[in-house]
């Protein structure tokens, strides 16, 4: 068992209404006498994954965006359920959504059944025509920003998503840009603070990130250090980034069963890209995993424990790849108190794979068991 902090032999896990009530390890205690058994020989017991970046609402295919302008909100529900469906499949309990149309993921949440737990940000805030405006939060100035938190505060999300930069999804903007002058992403900052949400920031360039950390950002996601030269590491950056504990969402996991590969303009750039990746993962900084699940055919639902493969060939070793898809990601989330660990108390959200990850992460490809809230999830993906 790896239980999100540490490891153990020989695990029993005692689950009532879908909690842990107890944990044992290496000491063959019987279980209670009117629990059912289920045992997992020659399986490796993990929390389940947490997945800090995904889009519910992108079905990874060919043109995701166009797709979800062409459905009915209640054809994007049905995608969402089945999308959200497929996360668990692959022992991904909980998402992180950073950007829906229509705060669709909280309807999905109230709709309710066997979903992975979901932290909702809605619709991600952005700049007039800037990235992923076609969602419906493109603002612009102080009093625009405190507005647009405003509304998401009641409609209830959970964190405040801002693109400080471009992105490659939406033709007219860049992502070597910032969207936002630094006195409107620190009202927005502020904003979100003062109404107990906490904000991450999209931000691909190097001033992007710059400003958000000014701004006092909880965290940033891609994080890719990109300058119209490409991707250049500024090191002082880095620092305050690993001072302040910020969260770095870096981008990983990819399903290449497609045959698809990025597109050029992001392709040329990945020898960088990858290059400062592991120099986060060796910096100490606060690391999580977000796919990105949704945006293309190679960022299907479900794609995290690719990335945490993708973390451990970036630099980390296989346990600090597994406690950055667990336990300090379901921190990050907001709910490292009930989430990302095997200990009484915590939701019974468990995932069983055959093998051992610590010793080989492909072992993450074969789940053989998964609980959601003590709820199994079948079938369970091959």
């Amino acid at each position: 068992m790896f239980d999100g902090a540490t490891t153990a032999t020989d695990p029993l896990v005692v689950i009532e209404d879908g909690r842990i009530v107890s944990v044992d390890a290496g000491a063959r205690v019987a279980p209670p006498a009117d629990a059912e058994l289920v045992d997992l020989p020659d399986a490796t017991l993990l929390p389940g994954l947490v997945d800090t970046h995904v889009h519910l609402g992108f079905d990874a295919g060919l043109d995701p965006v166009a797709t979800l302008a062409a459905r009915t909100p209640d054809e994007v529900l049905d995608a969402m359920a089945v999308a959200a469906s497929a996360q668990l499949r692959a022992g991904v309990t909980t998402v992180r959504d950073l950007g829906d149309r229509d705060y669709l993921t909280l309807a999905l949440r109230e709709r309710g059944g066997l979903l992975p737990t979901i932290v909702a940000a809605g619709p991600p805030i952005t700049s007039p025509g800037g990235h992923c405006h076609f969602l419906g939060a493109a603002t612009s100035g102080v009093d625009g920003v405190r507005n647009a938190v405003r509304e998401h505060a009641e409609r209830g999300v959970d964190v405040v998503k801002v693109m400080a930069s471009g992105g490659q999804m939406t033709p007219g903007t860049s992502w070597d840009a910032t969207q936002f002058p630094p006195e409107v992403l620190r009202a927005l900052v502020d904003e979100a603070h003062a109404r107990g949400l906490p904000v991450t920031a999209h931000a691909h360039a190097v001033d992007a990130i710059r400003d958000a950390l000014a701004a006092g950002a909880d965290g940033v996601e891609h994080c890719t250090f990109m300058t119209a030269d490409g991707a250049r590491l500024d090191e002082a950056l880095l620092a305050e980034l690993v001072q302040r504990r910020v969260a770095c969402g870096l981008t990983v996991g990819l399903d290449m069963s497609t045959g698809m590969e990025p597109p050029p303009a992001i392709r040329q750039h990945m020898p960088g890209i990858l290059a400062v990746a592991a120099r986060i993962c060796a910096s100490g900084a606060l690391v999580v995993a977000g796919t990105d699940a949704g945006i293309a055919p190679p960022k299907p639902h479900g794609v995290l424990p690719q990335g945490l493969i993708h973390l451990h060939e970036l630099g980390m070793t296989p346990l600090q790849a597994l406690t950055a898809g667990t336990s300090v990601a379901a921190t990050v989330c907001g709910l490292g108190e009930r989430k990302g660990r095997i200990a009484a108390g915590y939701d019974a959200d468990l995932l069983a794979v055959a093998g051992d990850p610590l010793v080989d992460m492909s072992a993450l490809l074969a789940p053989v068991r998964v609980l959601a809230g003590g709820r199994e999830v079948a079938p369970v993906a091959a």
